[in-house]
């Protein structure tokens, strides 16, 4: 199987500044780590290159840092990693994201299967992965908690409907957003990190995407704008009270009252 997995560099920390002009999250000089969602995907791809034999490539949008992250996939066991970089993609919302990422998978030849990992820890919207299978023309399945097996042309996988278990079976090649938790993501190794060649590292920018037509990525591609973000207020106030378990009842229940919360 040729698997292509799409992975992201995300903040390793919540305490990560906004832009006020352009709403979108200040992430030079931010510790950064791979989105731990896609960290399942990768374990996913993987074992399905271990039991039927291929390749995984992975793919990845961002600046020159998110370099790092593809690193990582090559010391799980990715055999190329390539990155699509370009002033041009900054700023991208759901929709030009995907549709960059759907360039990007284009420029990479053929394929059986994408994993991506169900969402990401700084956007949460869980829709650059269906968003991509829909541009791709793609059968998709989110929320994926396992799968089944791959026979015939055909994938077979469990995903998760909240209340129901959906058992789904689809043609080759579709996309699946994996759940978390799924499995338990192998440790990068240093013997592969020692073996890694600068020829298995990629950069692509926007002129390098064949099929990509700039006005449909960046800011100047999303069709939805932030109109304000910021970080939630912290409040780290506290009282403590003493007495009898009488006396403390009082205390919260006038504290509620005064609050007007009861």
């Amino acid at each position: 199987m040729e698997i292509i997995v799409c992975v992201k560099q995300v903040p390793g920390t919540s305490e990560v500044e906004v832009d006020p002009v352009t709403g979108v999250l200040k992430r030079d000089g931010v510790a950064s780590k791979m989105n731990p969602y896609d960290l399942f995907a990768m374990e996913a791809a993987m074992s399905l290159v271990e039991q039927y034999g291929g390749s995984v490539k992975t793919l990845t949008m961002g600046p020159p840092q998110a370099m790092a992250v593809l690193r990582e996939t090559l010391y799980m066991g990715a055999e190329q990693g390539t990155l699509l970089s370009d002033r041009k993609f900054a700023g991208a919302d759901v929709a030009a994201t995907s549709y960059t990422l759907k360039c990007g998978v284009e420029s990479m030849g053929t394929y059986d299967l994408i994993l991506c990992g169900k969402q990401t820890t700084d956007g949460d919207t869980a829709q650059v992965g269906p968003e991509m299978a829909a541009r791709l023309g793609l059968e998709h399945a989110s929320n994926v908690l396992s799968i089944e097996a791959v026979k015939d042309g055909y994938v077979t996988v469990v995903s998760d409907l909240d209340e129901k278990r959906q058992t789904q079976r689809m043609k080759l090649p579709c996309l699946l957003c994996m759940e978390k938790d799924v499995n338990t993501p192998r440790l990068p190794s240093y013997k592969r990190k020692c073996a890694v060649q600068p020829t298995q590292l990629y950069t692509l920018s926007a002129a390098d995407l064949a099929t990509l037509d700039e006005s449909k990525c960046g800011l100047k591609g999303s069709p939805t704008q932030v109109e304000r973000i910021f970080p939630p207020d912290k409040n780290t106030d506290k009282t403590l009270h003493e007495g009898t378990p009488e006396e403390l009842a009082g205390m919260l229940y006038q504290t509620l009252a005064a609050r007007k919360l009861i």
